[in-house]
């Protein structure tokens, strides 16, 4: 297992991480436990979960899995959506997030958070004083690292500012959402990753399953197609197009379609370990078999190719070319 830093911090984590979201869902607490030994015998060392999956019971069973390896693991878990029925169990206000974190420390079984994601932009709180309870946490030693979930590039930058202004820990982390049919991260927030040298950790490389060839032939049952708000996310035909290219391509090369996309996003120079996930082991296999995939810069193009880049930031796209006003 190769293992990167994680942006200026000096720690070191896997290539890959280990998404919990299926934990006490789709995975009940044994297949769970199969899942993460057979990531530690990988070499995974980085562990994501949320509050808010399977309302808490992610969170008690990867607490329980870590705790024999507790110092060898980098542990993440986030906060903002709705944990509860009272008005104020949700958003990133000071308020909640010191009950949200205390309650997830609780659950994990630990002293300490190393990473915590806000999970999104909260639209109503003054981003400050969301930032106000995350150093809190971390004075209180509770959080040791910050980091931020589906936010804008402006949005992560605004806060690295309001950070460097008043004095407060800096995020180290992003959590976009990138895969082949998804790439807008492209445009702003993995350059602005690059740019401050911040860990870009995604999620859905495999696009839900998308990139896999599941949803290609019809059948019953998956996530796309009983999901609503994944049903929506991948509606458009294009991305069907894309994802049957794509795996035409890899039958070609000889290769599971889950481990080519995988290994996609893992060799973007900005990112820093895309997260897998799985129902069960043999599931998982595939996607784990990314971290010894070699993907050569041919077919790393060929394979981007394969669906439409997003627009600059700027939508200047002659600056790509030798018909542009100015190169340095």
């Amino acid at each position: 297992m190769e293992y990167r830093f994680l942006g200026k911090t000096g720690v070191r984590v896997s290539k890959l991480g280990l998404g919990t979201m299926t934990f006490g869902r789709e995975a009940d607490r044994a297949a769970s436990a199969a899942l993460f030994a057979r990531c530690r015998e990988a070499g995974v060392n980085l562990f994501d979960c949320a509050n808010v999956y399977a309302e808490g019971a992610s969170e008690e069973i990867l607490g329980g899995l870590v705790a024999s390896c507790r110092d060898e693991v980098v542990l993440c878990t986030k906060a903002y959506f709705p944990m509860g029925k009272d008005p104020n169990a949700r958003g990133t206000s000071r308020y909640h997030l010191v009950r949200a974190v205390e309650a997830s420390l609780r659950r994990l079984g630990t002293d300490r958070i190393d990473l915590f994601y806000l999970h999104r932009f909260d639209d109503v709180t003054c981003l400050e004083e969301s930032l106000r309870g995350v150093e809190h946490l971390v004075q209180s030693g509770k959080i040791l690292y910050p980091a931020v979930s589906n936010f804008a590039a402006w949005q992560a930058v605004r806060a690295l500012g309001i950070a460097e202004r008043l004095g407060f820990a800096p995020l180290v982390a992003v959590q976009p959402m990138y895969n082949l049919v998804k790439r807008q991260a492209e445009s702003e927030i993995l350059p602005m990753a690059a740019a401050e040298n911040i860990a870009v950790i995604p999620y859905s490389p495999l696009g839900g399953g998308l990139l896999t060839g599941r949803y290609l032939e019809p059948a019953e049952g998956g996530r796309l197609r009983v999901n609503k708000m994944y049903a929506t996310r991948y509606s458009e035909a294009a991305y069907h197009e894309v994802a049957a290219r794509f795996c035409e391509l890899a039958r070609r090369e000889g290769v599971d379609p889950a481990t080519l996309a995988v290994a996609w996003v893992a060799a973007h120079p900005s990112v820093t370990a895309p997260l897998i996930g799985a129902r069960s082991v043999q599931q998982l296999e595939s996607s784990l078999a990314a971290a010894e995939y070699t993907l050569s810069s041919e077919l790393y193009r060929e394979i981007t190719a394969l669906s439409s880049a997003p627009a600059l930031a700027t939508d200047r796209n002659e600056e790509l070319t030798a018909n542009t006003l100015d190169q340095r």
